[in-house]
């Protein structure tokens, strides 16, 4: 079957098998290996992307529930201000550490941005728990998130909205 998507601002048509996830769309046909697979049973948070600006887990997505969506991967969110915020926090607060969990973390915490620019501690952790973290622990991914957002308050001019 064909679905037709916008993957990354890019519009396009990509012949399918019915029955193929969306995780293995992206990494094998698309190529976008941001896209982790951890698990196979969306609990680990590995695989997420922006569906409609909503975060979803695309190990238990199908590729054709994604039809006429505009899907965002970390590979999508280069030119992203807010995910560019996100990055330098996690960077400098040692939110990351194998790394194999930050883009969905990141993608994560990008989606609860866009919904609610000032979340308190609570708010993000509950945005972050689907999300697993098997090397440094959570508070300093949570404490990321808190700084990105003292700081995109401090750039009013910058939408929250970008993606």
């Amino acid at each position: 079957m064909k679905i037709e998507n916008t993957i990354n601002g890019v519009t396009g048509t990509t012949e399918i098998e019915p029955r193929r996830l969306l995780v293995h769309l992206l990494r094998d046909q698309k190529r976008l290996t941001g896209v982790h697979i951890g698990c196979d049973t969306s609990q680990c948070g590995a695989c997420t992307v922006l569906v409609d600006g909503t975060n979803v887990k695309s190990c238990t997505v199908l590729a054709a529930q994604t039809d006429g969506c505009e899907l965002h991967t970390i590979e999508g969110m280069e030119h992203d201000h807010t995910t560019a915020v996100l990055k330098q926090a996690f960077n400098e607060l040692h939110g990351l550490q194998c790394g194999f969990c930050t883009p969905g973390m990141l993608l994560a915490a990008r989606a609860l941005l866009a919904h609610q620019p000032a979340p308190a501690e609570s708010d993000v952790r509950e945005a972050l728990h689907g999300n697993l973290c098997r090397c440094t622990g959570y508070q300093n991914i949570v404490d990321a998130v808190l700084l990105a957002v003292t700081r995109l308050q401090r750039t009013p001019s910058v939408t929250h909205e970008e993606a």
